[in-house]
């Protein structure tokens, strides 16, 4: 369990955000042995070598080279070996869900179509956003991996003190009138946010509304109704003084380690960094499912994730799409990732195993992991595009904008122009 929590720990960080080359050595078959190579970073390294061993077991001739390499890097990397038809690249590269799409829009025959190499029959295993963060004019073009299904984790302590239950939480409504009653009695905030640099809250309210900067079609979608109401009631909690603005991710960490927030809307993720950071606090977390806009609206949303690509000029593409197959359709990799990594699966099936359906002594002894398993085939799909990176800029400016005091509707209609002018993108009318 230390090495999931520190695991959780390490990945949470990354989810909040937003090359040299593989030698030939470590891409090359020797004597009826392959050796793959792969790039990667962080806790996702110990994870594929880890299965590897146990793909090995039934096929010794192969072997894998991984690089773990900085998560910026491995993009910097990507994007001039493809660039380059494919030079220096390696069989297999981890790409954040967030950048799928734009790399497969910039360069189409970059990544092998694994639909043709028959991926499309495991598409049942995982839930509808996945399959469509992964997949291309209806081709998979990368194999599901870990996910951020968000949840509100909560101090109880908190909660009793003001007389708050947290199942009696069901709208966003609901959160703010439970905030004021927790910040009278304790004088806690409702949630930390560095309100002029990151706007993860905003995201997840547009994701579980089934909006995002882009629409399905590309175009700029941040004035829709639905965007306006998302950014209206992050104002309302900013209104009211319940908001905590933080300093980066250290201030988000601290706040939750001295009491001084509440709650934190959050991915999965972040349950490592609570288990590391406030080692005091055990059995004082709870989690329940971010509220609805509206009395049995949508309560599921996602934070983060990432997928597995297979560049169409490596040299070993068929050992690379079997392995990564094993890697991505089999229960007993995905758990051995969760429960040694922290990688929560988005594969379905991995779900049915005992570390999902029991409780946690840290939180109360709460089925944390079945709660958010629950809404992961309610999770509406995030269009990306390859201008996220603009979007997100332009959507913290507007958020700025807005806790400045400017007009919601106004701050939003001037970022989508701002952004169509910086991205060529049409922005839908309403």
């Amino acid at each position: 369990m230390k090495r999931f929590v520190k695991a959780l720990g390490l990945t949470a960080a990354m989810s909040l955000a937003l090359v040299g080359c593989s030698n030939d050595e470590g891409s090359s078959s020797d004597g009826g042995k392959v050796t793959l190579t792969a790039w990667a970073w962080n806790v996702n390294v110990g994870a594929l070598n880890d299965a590897v061993k146990m793909y090995e077991e039934e096929n010794p001739n192969v072997d894998l080279k991984v690089e773990d390499i900085g998560r910026l890097d491995v993009y910097d990397k990507l994007s001039t070996g493809l660039a380059a038809g494919g030079v220096g690249l390696p069989d297999i590269v981890l790409v954040e869900d967030d950048r799928i799409q734009g790399y497969v829009e910039a360069f189409p025959k970059g990544f092998l179509n694994l639909s043709e190499k028959g991926f499309t029959e495991h598409e049942d295993k995982f839930p509808d956003f996945k399959k469509e963060l992964a997949s291309f004019d209806g081709n998979f073009y990368a194999m599901p991996f870990d996910a951020g299904p968000g949840g509100m984790f909560y101090r109880r302590s908190l909660f009793e003190q003001a007389g708050v239950n947290a199942e009696d939480i069901k709208t966003w409504d609901d959160f703010l009138e439970a905030g004021k009653k927790i910040k009278d009695a304790t004088g806690s905030y409702a949630m930390p946010l560095d309100k002029f640099k990151d706007d993860p809250t905003f995201r997840m309210m547009l994701n579980q509304l089934g909006v995002y900067y882009f629409d399905e079609n590309g175009n700029i979608d941040l004035t829709s109704p639905k965007a306006v109401e998302a950014m209206e009631k992050l104002k309302a909690f900013a209104d009211a003084d319940l908001i905590k603005d933080v300093d980066g991710w250290n201030g988000v960490v601290s706040s939750t380690v001295d009491g001084s927030v509440a709650t934190i809307p959050f991915g999965a993720w972040y349950y490592g960094t609570i288990i590391d950071q406030a080692k005091e606090s055990s059995g004082d977390w709870g989690v329940f499912l971010l509220p609805g806009f509206e009395e049995d609206g949508n309560r599921a949303s996602n934070l983060g994730g990432s997928s597995w690509m297979i560049p169409s000029a490596g040299k070993n593409t068929e050992e690379a799409y079997d392995f990564m197959e094993f890697f991505s359709t089999d229960p007993e990799v995905q758990n051995m990732a969760m429960s040694d990594y922290g990688l929560f699966p988005s594969l379905n099936t991995a779900y049915e195993s005992e570390l999902f359906t029991s409780g946690d002594e840290f939180f109360g002894g709460q089925k944390i992991w079945e709660l958010f398993a629950s809404e992961m085939e309610n999770i509406p799909t995030a269009y990306y595009t390859q201008d996220y990176s603009l979007g997100l800029d332009e959507s913290i400016k507007a958020q700025a904008d807005v806790f400045n005091g400017k007009d919601v509707k106004q701050a939003l209609e001037e970022a989508a122009k701002r952004l169509s002018d910086r991205s060529g993108r049409e922005v839908n009318s309403y």
